[in-house]
């Protein structure tokens, strides 16, 4: 019955920040933003991956607490070279949570990292058997 991973959802208190970071980062575009009585939303995609978004959406009239974490534990990225990855994003202003990455279960390698809201954000080089 599922077909594919339709979007993760990611709660912000900055649309323009965090349009702007996804953006300027990793080239995540623009689909559709707007917003309705008690919701801003923007659905971003990148051109890679077009039937994959990231939703950000930014309460009006505050629908709740929500855990410092949220339900969604993290959005990981794959990424060819993860070095490489590091280094260029590093030099862009983003802090990561080790010095280098660490292993992953399929003999690959990922880093961790926040995003503007403080969102978790992941790195994956995938090992050489696993199919991207």
């Amino acid at each position: 019955m599922i077909k594919k991973a339709e979007h993760v959802a990611i709660i912000v208190t900055d649309m323009d920040k965090s349009i702007a970071f996804y953006q300027e980062m990793f080239g995540y575009q623009v689909r559709l933003r707007g917003e309705g009585a008690t919701r801003e939303m923007a659905f971003l995609f990148h051109e890679n991956q077009p039937s994959f978004e990231i939703e950000l959406i930014r309460d009006l009239q505050p629908m709740g607490d929500y855990a410092a974490v949220g339900i969604v534990n993290h959005l990981a990225f794959t990424v060819d070279n993860i070095d490489e990855a590091i280094a260029h994003y590093r030099e862009r202003g983003i802090t990561f949570k080790t010095e280098g990455p660490t292993p992953s279960l399929d003999g690959g390698r990922i880093i961790l990292f926040d995003g503007p809201e403080g969102e978790l954000l992941q790195f994956v080089e995938p090992g050489k058997d696993r199919k991207r």
